[in-house]
């Protein structure tokens, strides 16, 4: 698919019927097509049991990604083991593509911060970011440090629509666009920033043309449709491999569920818009252009079914296995050498510890 300056047409190549509305690449073959699936149908049963975990007070707050998987496989599918990757809340796919266990998602949303210390692919991969556009700058500095050592690598950088409002956005992209850095930020538009629904969001037509103003490439993909998604990022992380600078990539979806397991949407959504949007959801728009094309089957559907659940259940009971954070952890890790009256905190929050163990 050709990409230009103009960000107004949406990319698409599978619609909500699944069928083909544009044809698809050769690199857009039967075993990516395949490979997506499997990977999102694993995300959304991961999803589905972490909300249950915490209904029943096993899991702390928790963001779901249900609806939008097709954008965190797309890019996960898409990037370099060499890049490094800037999630915000709702990368479930992109990190478990990235060799970040499902165990060490929960430790994360369990409260446990050593669920941030990635290994392997993900090794200068940044945490979770919770506070809204702040990982956008950190992806500026990241490129900018690339740029500078002359690495053919690039940061990507995930955030919500309602991130883009914010002036660490707007300064991250100026900047993307002055320096030319090789950096790609990919908006998850999913219409609903908690409460404040798009259409009051922000007075520009689409997200995408926002990088109009930067100097920066920008266009808009529909993001229930995987193999869009991936198209999209992969020419956007190849463009900034050759030093050809930065790219927004505005991914239209729709949050099927609430903000986070702290939220009640139905106070401030309508039951018709989100049925609506339950027609164009990423996993039933792929499997029916995979059973279309004599791909898929209710066999293969069920065997896949299994093993979603084998594996997240085995994550999840090692998770729960887990022993509870020391109560040091507090102190260890906040500086390089501890204050004097910190210690004597420390101190005090041991000895509590240890009798309460006692009792």
């Amino acid at each position: 698919m050709q990409y230009t300056s103009k960000p107004y047409q949406q990319h698409r190549f599978i619609n909500a019927d699944g069928a083909v509305e544009s044809p698809l690449p050769d690199y857009l073959d039967a075993d990516f097509l395949l490979k997506s699936y499997r990977t999102m149908v694993m995300i959304r049963t991961f999803d589905q049991r972490v909300v249950a975990l915490q209904r029943t007070g096993q899991m702390g707050t928790y963001a779901s990604c249900l609806g939008q998987e097709a954008i965190g496989t797309g890019i996960g599918l898409a990037l370099g083991k060499q890049d490094v990757f800037l999630p915000y809340y709702r990368d479930q796919a992109t990190q478990y593509l990235r060799d970040v266990p499902f165990q060490q998602q929960l430790q994360y949303w369990g409260g446990d911060e050593w669920g941030n210390h990635f290994t392997g692919t993900a090794a200068q991969d940044f945490p979770n970011s919770v506070p809204i556009a702040t990982q956008v700058t950190h992806a500026a500095g990241v490129a900018s440090a690339i740029k500078i050592r002359g690495e053919k690598r690039c940061a990507l950088v995930t955030c919500g629509e309602g991130a883009t409002s914010r002036g660490d956005f707007y300064e991250a992209m100026n900047l993307a666009g002055v320096w030319q850095l090789p950096m790609v930020m990919v908006v998850n538009n999913n219409q609903w920033a908690i409460s404040v629904p798009r259409s009051i969001q922000t007075g520009a037509e689409t997200i995408a043309q926002k990088a109009v103003a930067a100097g920066i490439e920008g266009f808009q993909v529909d993001g229930n449709d995987v193999s869009a998604v991936f198209d999209a990022v992969r020419h956007a992380v190849n463009k900034a491999h050759q030093g050809k600078g930065a790219t927004l990539i505005e991914a239209v979806s729709y949050r099927l569920g609430d903000h986070t397991t702290a939220d009640d949407a139905t106070r401030y959504r309508a039951h018709d818009e989100v049925n609506a949007a339950w027609l164009r959801e990423p996993v039933k728009r792929l499997r029916t252009y995979l059973h279309e094309q004599a791909l898929w089957d209710e066999q293969q559907e069920q065997a896949l079914l299994d093993a979603c659940k084998q594996e997240v259940e085995s994550a999840v009971q090692a998770y729960l296995q887990l022993p509870d954070q020391p109560v040091s952890d507090l102190f260890d890790y906040l500086y390089e050498e501890l204050p004097v009256h910190l210690m004597q905190q420390r101190q005090a929050a041991l000895s509590k510890a240890a009798k309460a163990e006692g009792e």
